[in-house]
């Protein structure tokens, strides 16, 4: 098991964006991020993805890799995510929770990812990997808590690169 310390510190594997919709594609070298999201990321349902407090969508690396472990055909990227992060425990992300990445960056989490119908291109099944409605009812002890991701909002903008430490720097506890 991890310390305490340990699990409030990773690293940026990779940033993603798209043209709008899924997947999202790797970003070669660094990327900007504005309050409104990475640079060049967009969506194609506004009313439902983007704005300022869904700027960008924070995921494990770790259980995308599960998932693709399990079968399911999804990579760095694939279930939409802008920030895909290693070795932070996913289970441990609270809206409220302040993250700082690289030097320039900081987010905080803002809501619960629900993984929409579009995630189908890789199995209906993949949503019950992501979610639950331990999840939907805001059960922090859900098995599925943040499985698809946490949202975020950007505090402060910057340049981002893969690689980059991502800190804990404000916890609600």
């Amino acid at each position: 098991m991890q310390d305490s310390a340990a699990m409030k510190t990773g690293i940026l594997k990779q940033i993603s964006r798209s043209s709008g919709g899924l997947p999202k594609r790797a970003v070669n070298g660094p990327a900007i991020l504005h309050k409104s999201g990475i640079e060049g990321d967009l969506h194609l349902n506004t009313a439902l993805h983007g704005g300022p407090d869904q700027a960008v969508l924070m995921a494990s690396a770790e259980l995308l890799d599960a998932l693709a472990a399990q079968g399911f055909p999804v990579f760095y990227g694939a279930i939409g995510e802008n920030l895909t992060v290693a070795g932070l425990d996913p289970h441990l992300w609270r809206a409220g929770q302040r993250w700082r990445i690289g030097d320039d960056v900081t987010i905080e989490l803002t809501k619960l990812r629900t993984p929409c119908s579009n995630l189908h291109v890789y199995g209906v099944a993949i949503r019950a990997e992501l979610y639950d409605l331990q999840c939907k009812a805001g059960d922090v002890t859900a098995p599925h808590w943040a499985h698809g991701g946490f949202y975020a909002r950007v505090i402060r903008e910057g340049l981002l690169a893969a690689g980059a430490p991502v800190v804990l720097e404000w916890d609600l506890a």
